[in-house]
């Protein structure tokens, strides 16, 4: 059975890899504006309604969440570049730090599924971190903010390519490690699949 977090993992980590390139000053709004809106919205979003049939509920919540983050905060730019609900730095701040309330919750269960998930979530929270005091008065955080999510975008890429090339080798190619915080009870193999990011056949 195919594993939609391949697609979910992929469109998180390209999305928000452009987009610290863009903080960094090395990327225009236009390639973000387009892969938001295609890879990380809605094709992450299609990823999270799929991994809804595999009965596991911090997949589906995340992958349509940051996918509907990706398609809000795209059209919000879009609406304001030509003069319609304009959203300024202070409202773009308070947008930032919900999505960050937001993320602390799903960030506790990452803790306990494994540690490339736990590593993956941990640096998204201390982006959004970093970015909402950018909003704040601390602009220079920002690229702070771009160098810690580089790393978060590479972790889901990394989270991708396991569930890729584990399958293809038949054998745990690349590990997940151990979870952060106590041992995740599995309720049946096919949640275990969708949650862990391995197919079945490929662990050892």
């Amino acid at each position: 059975m195919c594993n939609p977090a391949a697609v979910g993992l992929a469109g998180f980590g390209l999305t928000t890899l452009v987009l610290q390139l863009h903080n960094l000053g090395l990327v225009g709004w236009g390639p973000v504006l387009w892969l938001g809106l295609v890879f990380g919205g809605l094709a992450q979003m299609i990823a999270g309604l799929q991994e809804m049939k595999t009965g596991n509920n911090f997949g589906y919540c995340a992958f349509t969440s940051y996918g509907a983050f990706w398609i809000a905060l795209c059209a919000m730019k879009l609406a304001g570049s030509f003069g319609v609900f304009t959203a300024s730095e202070t409202d773009v701040g308070w947008f930032l730090v919900a999505w960050t309330l937001f993320t602390s919750i799903l960030w506790v269960g990452a803790l306990r599924i494994h540690g490339a998930m736990a590593m993956t979530f941990t640096l998204l929270l201390a982006g959004f971190i970093l970015l909402d005091l950018g909003h704040f008065g601390y602009p220079a955080l920002n690229k702070a903010a771009a160098w810690v999510l580089i790393g978060c975008a590479l972790s889901a890429w990394y989270m991708m390519a396991r569930i890729i090339l584990n399958e293809i080798y038949g054998r745990d190619l690349l590990p997940a490690g151990r979870p952060w915080v106590g041992a995740r009870r599995t309720t049946a193999p096919r949640r275990e699949v969708a949650a862990n990011g391995v197919p079945a056949r490929a662990r050892g």
